[in-house]
């Protein structure tokens, strides 16, 4: 009776003869560039597309490169900036959350948390600018609160997965609080934390559509004037640019996630 061959899987792991461990399948540096390709050539299709088509004069006043630029450099000013915004706020308040003891102030801070995130994004857009006034600070204002929520959980949470032996054998040390904070418990929490950042940045980059609603520009403009005047070039051209920011803005986060990591994590 023979024994039955076994054909490794394409994730197979394969010691080598250094007695490493590698997985068969995808080169590594093919996968992390694979978001680029898949992102490249979608702009290249869509691009083709519209160069083959007859456009009118109102899409020809939108699918130019001026207009295009224009849009994505208001809506990626909006995104970072309100990412930017959310990393100097929830992280500040994960720590002091993490540090209270009182059960009235974590449950006051993420209850406003998650207020803001249950909320939909166009009613926080709109809410504020009723409230307020229109325009790109309060499409920003909107934007941090509702990408507020998911860096601040993963503060919290990536705090608290330190192991407390660590945190003992610290201040066994002579170390003060602030500096196990410091040099022990947010370099060990880094990558919850970047990724919940990454999550809000990818949220504000697509709820960041809306505030054409609020005359704070953005690559809304074009789905929802596509939409409107029933311009379909125009509306998938400004769908394909959002989705292809957001895929890009994700895999430089991941990048940076991983260069940031502790060794040994």
């Amino acid at each position: 009776m023979t024994a039955q061959q076994i054909t490794p899987s394409p994730t197979t792991l394969i010691t080598t003869a250094d007695g490493t461990e590698r997985r068969r399948g995808m080169p590594p540096v093919l996968r992390r560039l694979m978001p680029l390709i898949v992102v490249a050539a979608v702009l290249l299709a869509t691009y083709l597309w519209i160069a083959a088509l007859e456009l009118d004069s109102i899409e020809q006043r939108t699918l130019n490169s001026g207009y295009i630029i224009a849009r994505i450099g208001e809506h990626l000013t909006l995104s970072v900036v309100a990412a930017v915004l959310v990393a100097v706020l929830a992280i500040p308040a994960g720590i002091a959350v993490s540090r209270s003891k009182s059960r009235v102030f974590t449950g006051i801070v993420i209850g406003l948390a998650n207020i803001g995130q249950a909320t939909p994004a166009i009613g926080v857009v709109i809410l504020l600018a009723i409230l307020w006034q229109t325009g790109f600070a309060t499409a920003l204002v909107a934007l941090v609160v509702y990408s507020f929520l998911p860096v601040l959980r993963n503060t919290i949470t990536g705090i608290a997965q330190v192991d407390p032996n660590v945190r003992e054998s610290a201040k066994g040390m002579g170390m003060t609080s602030a500096q196990v904070l410091r040099r022990i418990e947010l370099p060990l929490a880094s990558p919850v934390i970047l990724a919940g950042l990454r999550t809000a940045l990818v949220f504000a980059v697509g709820v960041a559509t809306v505030a054409t609603f609020i005359n704070a520009g953005g690559l809304g403009d074009m789905i929802v004037n596509g939409l409107k005047l029933q311009r379909y070039p125009v509306l998938v051209v400004g769908a394909v640019l959002v989705a292809s920011i957001a895929v890009l803005i994700d895999w430089a986060a991941g990048l940076v996630e991983e260069a940031v990591r502790p060794r040994g994590l």
